[in-house]
């Protein structure tokens, strides 16, 4: 059999990511050689988003760019896998023949049989059932050592309005219990000690499989490894119960931050969007949950200029943002997704408008976030150290507060060197540009 190299790229969300790392997993199990680089591979698997317009736009540009690879001799073959390739099979084969093949999100598994195929000169597409899928497989993690995402389950059934998710990744499905904890401790004793647990809806994880939601069972179990901070994301505000918050209330482990996607609070509006629950229930909750967690960061993610938000909607909004103070948001102006109900709705809110809506929020939110930041002066925070960040001179960081890649960082001084993937505690004196700055003053000890 031929050896190839095969290199990945992987765009969009980190459960993406876990996918890609399973298909090179079993590229690597069949004999081929995973390269960091497309220049000089054999072939290149992109996993691509097909989420929102941003994210499709990113993924031509990658199919683009690898393309002009291929036409100077630097690359072999380009398999297009993922969201993209899902939901645009035929617009991707006729305006787009740079593709060599495409893989659905429901065969990640034939991605050996692709690439060889590809390397015979055929043109290889398998779109498999999207709600049938890989989830226990080996995995080749390609984020930092002390780092790494576990992902408790696929696909999703919330079918939000304006959502594509389902109609991509099928059915919601959880992964085992045994299945989940195997895994876990084989991240645990390679080293990582932030775990990162992840899905589309991780409150709803064990309905389909044990007929009840088994999260706090799942983290009771986790809290037993080796793991120094344990992160959620996401929860759906209607699912996190009693059970739920004691557990994280109990578990030191789990770190209180929270990502909570609430996406608006106008009643009609959540409504209309087929969320579940009202204002005054998210309202309730977040009371709760800061009452039982000390400390609590809360992130969400809110959607400006849906069908529907007149002035008065996003006044409330706004109304509602002032008085919740979260601390951490993501923004995002509503694109009428083709496919989806909230497409098909009547009074679609002009473009323009929805983005100086967006622009409104990301100010006061930014505020929200300032002030936050200003009450940490003073503070002794413990410190996930990521490395020393040449351009600010020092060392550099995140704080429970921040998850990777998508909120604030720690930048911090110390006497010494400071090695990666320690956790130090850092007393914060300064703020710059919406970060915090600080000094080392002890190692953490374990």
């Amino acid at each position: 059999m031929s050896k190839y190299k095969v290199a990945f790229i992987s765009l969009g969300c980190a459960k993406n990511l876990v996918n890609t790392e399973q298909m090179a997993a079993l590229v690597r199990d069949a004999g081929h050689e995973v390269v960091p680089d497309p220049a000089g591979a054999d072939v290149c698997v992109l996993n691509t988003c097909g989420f929102i317009d941003s994210a499709k736009s990113e993924a031509i540009e990658y199919i683009l760019d690898l393309a002009r690879l291929k036409d100077e001799g630097k690359l072999g073959k380009l398999l297009v896998a993922g969201c993209l390739s899902q939901r645009y099979r035929e617009d991707i084969k006729t305006e787009l023949p740079e593709v060599d093949g495409m893989l659905g999100t429901g065969s990640y598994t034939e991605v050996v049989s692709a690439i060889e195929q590809l390397m015979e000169d055929e043109k290889p597409e398998y779109f498999g059932d999207i709600s049938r899928t890989y989830d226990d497989g080996d995995r080749m993690v390609s984020t930092v050592p002390w780092s790494a995402y576990l992902k408790i389950a696929e696909g999703c059934d919330n079918y939000c309005a304006f959502c594509i998710i389902p109609y991509l990744r099928g059915h919601y499905r959880s992964r085992s219990m045994e299945s989940l904890l195997a895994e876990a401790k084989k991240l645990s004793d390679a080293g990582v000690k932030e775990l990162i647990v992840i899905a589309q809806d991780i409150t709803r994880y064990g309905v389909d499989l044990y007929k009840k939601p088994m999260l706090a069972s799942l983290l009771t179990e986790l809290c037993k490894m080796d793991f120094h901070w344990i992160r959620l994301h996401y929860l759906y505000p209607d699912m996190i119960n009693d059970e739920l918050i004691d557990v994280m209330a109990k578990e030191d482990k789990i770190l209180n931050y929270l990502d909570i996607p609430i996406q608006h609070c106008n009643d009609q509006i959540l409504h209309s969007m087929c969320r579940r629950g009202t204002k005054d229930q998210i309202r309730s909750l977040f009371k709760k949950l800061r009452e039982k967690l000390p400390g609590l960061v809360i992130r969400t993610s809110l959607i400006c200029g849906l069908p529907g938000e007149g002035e008065e909607e996003f006044e409330e909004l706004c109304e509602f943002l002032e008085e919740q103070r979260i601390e951490r948001a993501g923004v995002f102006q509503y694109s009428p997704e083709e496919g989806t109900r909230a497409a098909k709705m009547e009074n679609q809110v002009d473009g323009d408008v929805a983005a100086r809506r967006v622009e409104l929020v990301v100010d006061l939110q930014s505020r929200v976030m300032d002030e936050m930041n200003e009450s940490r002066l003073g503070e002794t925070l413990e410190v996930l150290c990521e490395g020393f960040d040449e351009d600010m001179g020092c060392f550099v960081g995140r704080s429970y507060a921040d998850s990777v890649d998508i909120d604030g960082k720690v930048y911090f001084t110390a006497a010494g060197a400071v090695e990666p993937g320690t956790f130090v505690m850092v007393k914060i004196t300064d703020l710059v540009d919406g970060d915090l700055m600080g000094e080392f003053e002890e190692e953490v000890e374990l």
